[in-house]
């Protein structure tokens, strides 16, 4: 039964909005009369999703990892796909997931496999539909899909675990730099105006600091200026091709940078390509999607070249081992799945312990960057002390 959006008037006057499904247009709007409602606009879900500008908006982490372990969870149980979808729409109390599975509903229900169906919701990466289309081939969509629940919760889980790791960071940042402008604005002003009416040559460092002070008291709307345009100006060069590749370039030249972006990548592709081979798709259509979930435009494209190069016949781990973006573990555990024929185990291995390795690394430099930051600004309020007190001492040593 396709799903219809529907805006109409309550009973008290106001505009209501919301899905609901109905043979056609005509019994949804006799739907909304029973309800005592006057119907101002039914289009059906379809209808809406063939328009480029009206595409449903994409589920989040959170949203896709919900989805993929109830659809895993009803198709398992035996339960007709068609009713599956019904009863995940039904379930989310989120608007737009629900317009969403009625939609992949509608489009079922016409006759498209769900991976067709998925495909023409413009909403689901890549990867999922790849999978969900592997699935729904080798007769196993039930078994695919909990893999594919696995795979989106695991992702969520670290995705959450960076996130909640960078919190504190983030605000002992914000504290530290809003402690110093105080200073700097209100303190270091009202204390070093008393020496500036002496004839007491002020100190290099309280000179320094005070010039600092004047221009952030009276430039601070040119320093915000400057600032948001920097910023703004390196927004958009990043989002052109030739400054994501700059950007890129100059990420991997960074020790620390290089590191955690090689690692993220790293496990991000492993965890990929063992989920689509784990499921039956083929390697080069794998290694393309995998390419397209790195970060990393030089990583991508180095993917994509060795994915052309085992089209000719050459392995996989030989062509990831020719560039420094891979772990030699996780090339060298590759390389023993092919030699064995246990490729898609070993995936698996090496995205599990790429996936320790880039947390562990990510959760080690957060660790390090709290005590740093307090180091950094114990030594900026000790300059801004030392830049006070030392006219004190001065002015003491003259007395004396």
């Amino acid at each position: 039964m396709p799903a219809y959006h529907y805006k109409a008037l309550d009973d008290q006057g106001s505009i209501q909005k919301g899905l609901l499904e109905g043979d056609s247009a005509r019994q949804v709007r006799q739907q909304l009369r029973d309800k005592d409602w006057t119907p101002v606009e039914i289009s059906a879900v379809s209808d809406r999703q063939s328009q480029p500008k009206s595409r449903y908006k994409n589920p989040s982490a959170y949203e896709l990892a919900l989805l993929t372990r109830q659809l895993s969870v009803l198709l398992a149980a035996g339960i007709p796909l068609e009713e599956t979808l019904a009863a995940v729409a039904k379930q989310s109390p989120k608007t737009h997931i629900k317009s969403l599975m009625l939609g992949v509903r509608s489009h079922v229900l016409e006759g498209l496999s769900l991976a067709r169906a998925l495909q023409q919701a413009a909403s689901f990466p890549p990867l999922y539909i790849a999978t969900i289309a592997a699935g729904e081939k080798s007769g196993h969509l039930d078994l695919i899909l909990s893999q594919l629940a696995d795979y989106t919760e695991n992702r969520y889980a670290l995705q959450k675990k960076i996130q909640g790791a960078m919190v504190y960071p983030m605000v002992l940042m914000v504290m530290a730099i809003g402690v110093v402008m105080g200073l700097m604005s209100f303190v270091v002003p009202k204390i070093v105006k008393v020496f500036e009416q002496s004839e007491q040559a002020l100190p290099l460092i309280t000179q320094v600091v005070l010039a600092l002070s004047n221009v952030i008291t009276q430039w601070w709307w040119l320093m915000l200026l400057v600032i948001s345009a920097t910023v703004w100006l390196l927004y958009r060069f990043a989002k052109t091709q030739a400054g994501k590749l700059t950007i890129d370039s100059i990420v991997l030249r960074l020790p620390i940078l290089a590191r955690l972006s090689k690692g993220l990548n790293a496990a991000r592709f492993a965890s990929t390509l063992a989920i689509l081979v784990r499921s039956g798709v083929p390697l080069i259509e794998a290694l393309h999607i995998g390419a397209a979930v790195t970060t990393n435009l030089h990583i991508q494209q180095t993917i994509i070249s060795a994915a052309d190069r085992v089209t000719e016949g050459a392995s996989l781990s030989s062509q990831l081992e020719k560039s420094s973006y891979f772990p030699p573990m996780m090339v060298q555990m590759i390389k023993s799945g092919e030699n064995s024929g246990g490729l898609e185990n070993m995936l698996s291995r090496a995205a599990t312990m790429q996936e320790a390795e880039a947390t562990n690394f990510i959760s080690t430099l957060l660790s390090l960057l709290e005590p740093l930051m307090l180091v950094l600004m114990g030594v900026v309020v000790m300059i801004i002390v030392m830049a006070v007190m030392l006219p004190i001492v001065n002015m003491n040593d003259l007395a004396g």
